[in-house]
């Protein structure tokens, strides 16, 4: 039975999607109603109207809502990994000139405003979780901060010459200046241009850690 048809055979009311595409629809709606009214305010009842199908088609993909949340959690854990990844990816490529340092960390501090500029108030769902009292919520966003901290860690690590455990603490200070500052924009940042933004916390972040890079440091322009 395709989605298009609900648990009788009939056609569902929503036009007919291949099973990827349906779910990307409804992790889509379930991000956007989540993140507005609020994990125990939204019904699967509101998911199904809202994509124009019938709760059999909805289950057929999600099994219940905690499913359905978990899937968008791990959805933009996803998606702010990868962008912390592309901010980190210079260091680790190679050779690194003099002074990329600090492009890095401004990178990585965009890749969280411009996360929070895309996902909205959506980004909450991974940095302030309604639901985080449950373990399974609480575990998956834990999860996703701590895989963006590893990455930072590991490079961190390589370019100060610290052991991992300092690696480990710095890396968390990084991610929660960046997460709080973008937090603070989308909700007050008012005119303030995500450039300025970027700029200024990567002056108050690289200004530690430009006193931590080991002197031995390896750079490509010697």
């Amino acid at each position: 039975m395709t989605d298009a048809q609900d648990a009788s055979g009939s056609r569902a009311r929503g036009q007919r999607m291949a099973r990827a595409e349906r779910r990307s629809q409804l992790l889509t709606i379930a991000l956007d109603l989540f993140a507005t009214e609020g994990f125990h305010h939204v019904s699967m009842d509101d998911i199904a109207e809202r994509a124009e199908v019938s709760k059999p088609v909805l289950y057929r993909h999600f099994p219940s809502k905690l499913d359905l949340y978990l899937a968008v959690v791990d959805e933009q854990g996803a998606d702010l990994l990868a962008a912390v990844e592309r901010a980190v990816a210079p260091l680790e490529a190679g050779p690194v000139a003099r002074g990329e340092g600090r492009r890095v960390v401004a990178a990585v501090v965009e890749a969280y405003l411009a996360f929070v500029q895309v996902a909205g108030e959506s980004s909450t769902l991974l940095f302030e979780s309604d639901v985080t009292r449950d373990t399974q919520v609480r575990g998956r966003v834990e999860h996703a901060a701590g895989e963006v901290t590893r990455r930072i860690a590991e490079v961190l690590g390589g370019v100060t010459g610290r052991d991992r455990a300092d690696a480990d603490v710095l890396a968390a200070a990084l991610v929660a200046t960046a997460q709080g500052a973008a937090t603070y924009w989308l909700r007050h940042g008012g005119g303030q241009g995500i450039e300025r933004v970027v700029e200024l916390v990567t002056d108050l972040q690289w200004r530690g850690l430009a006193g931590l890079v080991r002197p031995d440091y390896p750079y490509g322009d010697a």
